[in-house]
């Protein structure tokens, strides 16, 4: 499964990148707006630090504009992948961009049958938002093995990028279903990390090499 991080902060950005794990980076005016910089130029910025697809979202609602849009986003850099929502007007345009080559990514997905439908319309990954969709009542995991079972089912090549991750077991329960792809804020892919024994582990180690007084050469 690809991580994708959730974020607008360069900082986090470069922190997450130099692990090695990173494979991409997914956007929203909400995240710029809470970067206050320059929408542009914050994009640019990503696109530098990844190689994988950076998510930049269009904020027109009907679909000429959205293309226009589209067309300045993806002269940004060869690695933007356009965000449309799924609306109507958002899977015209996306049918359009994927038909020229553009990567797109489907967003604001609720339901198995709107994925059925971005999936026709070429789109590249399809957002399914898990943790509003448990926000409201629903199962946001069984929607996303509804969505795995009709992709399965007629072999769409629309890659499921699970979104509004909101802990740990969101991404475990994402592997086990087959998502492709899971984009999560930052703290939550740092937690992936974390393990008491781990953690218990490691100091009973460094305990125990601080009896025997020794150093490793390290030049």
């Amino acid at each position: 499964m690809k991580f994708f991080v959730d974020t607008a902060d360069i900082a986090d950005i470069k922190e997450m990148a130099e692990t090695g794990l990173l494979d991409g980076v997914t956007t929203n005016p909400s995240l710029i707006a809470k970067s206050g910089r320059d929408f542009m130029e914050v994009t640019r910025e990503i696109c530098g630090l990844v190689d994988g697809p950076v998510s930049a979202e269009v904020v027109a609602l009907d679909h000429a504009a959205m293309m226009k849009e589209a067309e300045t986003l993806r002269k940004i850099a060869d690695n933007v992948c356009i965000k449309v929502p799924l609306t109507i007007d958002g899977l015209k345009t996306c049918k359009a961009l994927t038909s020229d080559g553009t990567m797109v990514n489907v967003t604001l997905c609720f339901s198995a049958n709107q994925a059925l439908l971005a999936a026709k319309a070429g789109a590249t990954f399809v957002s399914p938002f898990v943790g509003r969709h448990d926000d409201n009542g629903f199962d946001g995991m069984e929607l996303i093995r509804d969505i795995r079972t009709i992709y399965d089912n007629y072999l769409f090549d629309t890659e499921i990028l699970v979104a509004s991750v909101r802990h740990t077991n969101h991404v475990l329960q994402s592997a086990l279903i087959g998502a492709d792809v899971m984009t999560a804020p930052p703290k939550v892919i740092k937690d992936l990390f974390k393990h008491v024994l781990t953690e218990k582990g490691i100091d009973g180690f460094m305990a125990d090499w601080a009896k025997t007084g020794q150093s490793i050469p390290t030049s």
